[in-house]
């Protein structure tokens, strides 16, 4: 088969990297790809991730027979309607169900149809009601911008004047355009966090192994939100009671609604959690894999990955069981000095040659650029140096090894990835 994956991030070069190892694979290609995926994708040059025409131009031409989008925007801008109207096969939800993410009070009515447990919540329109809204009700509680803010756009406000400024920024100053027309205020839920990612047909899922995300810059869960900082897999906070709890509960409801309402979903489900004295609470829904989840989760898959997603086009997911390798992976982003604010490009980065020596570690770019064998970074989030090891412990430790042998001016990364596994551990 000849495989497009849309995206240049660190998703997408583990998306790049898992089905480069299959037996069909016959080309694969990315749009725009990054320095990373250069070495085992082809990269056509000139073409935008935002310009669906030129993109189902190249798939027809080429004769692509899959196009797998890594990143949320394009799905939620319609990517699978377009091209799906040109003849071409995308693995991913429509443009309606695409909402899930990209719309915030179109997720919560959606989990209000299907019965989920989520945070109380209203929505709101202007800044004047909302500011009433707060001023009434009182903190803690959490602000959302409505639309796509590339994993910014939430805020978790413990004082009035952190929720009164976070208000302001999203309505007033519109720091993130038209996504911010609408916010969503909820309760702040206090428990644990984890990310519960399925691959589903519409009818049936499976579960991709669990994991759990780092979003504040710092460590100890300090600083602004990110894009996530890293991540590991398995999460033993989601026992095998509250896997089933996740499944009975929110993704089977959920898929159920989608279809009713005409839309049946295809594709990655992610479901960002909160586990409340063990009730899993839906804290919000991605349409797609998490990022860096991805890089935790497909290197624990033995399976072929290209397998399992043309048995999840073809209805034969139902025969499908996903097989977890018994090792635990762990990945550190290396960021920018500056991220997630403004930062620098065009720095190089050393000591990548070093890491090939170790057994089971994989940088997966994302902000990264090749130019003549060397690598410079692009992004904000430059690497996530992903290891596994028989056991979280091992895992950490060598992770925080090969991060220590590289380098780049001004890099940044937290030191504490992990270190909530331990606790169950014990």
């Amino acid at each position: 088969m000849k495989v497009l994956v849309l995206g240049g991030g660190g998703r997408e070069h583990a998306l790049c990297y898992m089905l480069s190892k299959s037996k069909d694979l016959q080309a694969l290609y990315c749009i725009p790809g990054n320095g990373g995926i250069s070495e085992i994708a082809h990269i056509p040059q000139g073409i935008s991730l935002r310009d669906f025409e030129k993109i189902a131009d190249f798939c027809i031409r080429e004769k692509i027979d899959l196009v797998i989008p890594g990143p949320e925007e394009p799905l939620v801008n319609g990517i699978r309607d377009f091209l799906f109207s040109k003849g071409v096969v995308v693995f991913g939800p429509d443009r309606w169900a695409s909402q899930l993410e990209g719309s915030k009070a179109f997720a919560k009515e959606i989990m209000k149809k299907a019965g989920v447990l989520t945070a109380d919540f209203m929505v709101f329109d202007n800044y004047s009601e909302a500011k009433v809204y707060i001023e009434k009700r009182g903190t803690p509680l959490v602000i959302k911008a409505d639309g796509l803010c590339a994993g910014k756009g939430v805020f978790v406000c413990d004082t009035l004047e952190e929720a009164l400024k976070a208000l302001h920024d999203i309505f007033v100053k519109k720091i993130f355009g038209d996504a911010g027309n609408q916010v969503v205020i909820e309760e702040k839920l206090e428990g644990e966090e984890a990310s519960y990612i399925v691959i589903t047909d519409g009818e049936c899922f499976r579960a991709l192994p669990t994991s759990q995300d780092h979003k504040r810059l710092l460590d100890h869960d300090q600083g602004p939100n990110t894009g996530g900082m890293g991540a590991y897999s398995p999460a033993p906070l989601v026992t095998p009671e509250i896997r089933e709890k996740i499944e009975k509960n929110i993704i089977a409801p959920v898929l159920r609604v989608l279809k009713e309402e005409g839309h049946p979903y295809l594709g990655f489900l992610y479901a960002g959690l909160m586990i409340v004295q063990g009730e899993p609470y839906v804290l919000e829904f991605n349409c797609r894999l998490g990022d860096p989840e991805a890089q935790v989760i497909l290197p624990r898959i033995e399976n072929d990955f290209l397998d399992l997603i043309k048995n999840t086009l073809n209805g034969d997911l139902y025969k499908f069981d996903i097989k977890e390798k018994k090792q635990a992976s762990l990945c550190v982003v290396m960021a920018s000095e500056g991220y997630p604010g403004e930062y620098k490009k065009g720095v190089e980065i050393f000591g990548l040659e070093r890491v090939k020596a170790f057994e089971d570690v994989i940088v997966f770019h994302a902000g990264t650029q090749r130019v003549d064998n060397r690598y410079f970074t692009s992004g904000g989030r430059v690497l996530g140096v992903t290891a596994l090891g028989d056991t979280i412990p091992l895992a950490i430790e060598k992770a925080y090894q090969v991060v220590s042998l590289i380098n780049f001016d001004g890099a940044q990364y937290r030191r504490d990835i992990a270190k909530k596994a331990l606790k169950y551990l014990v």
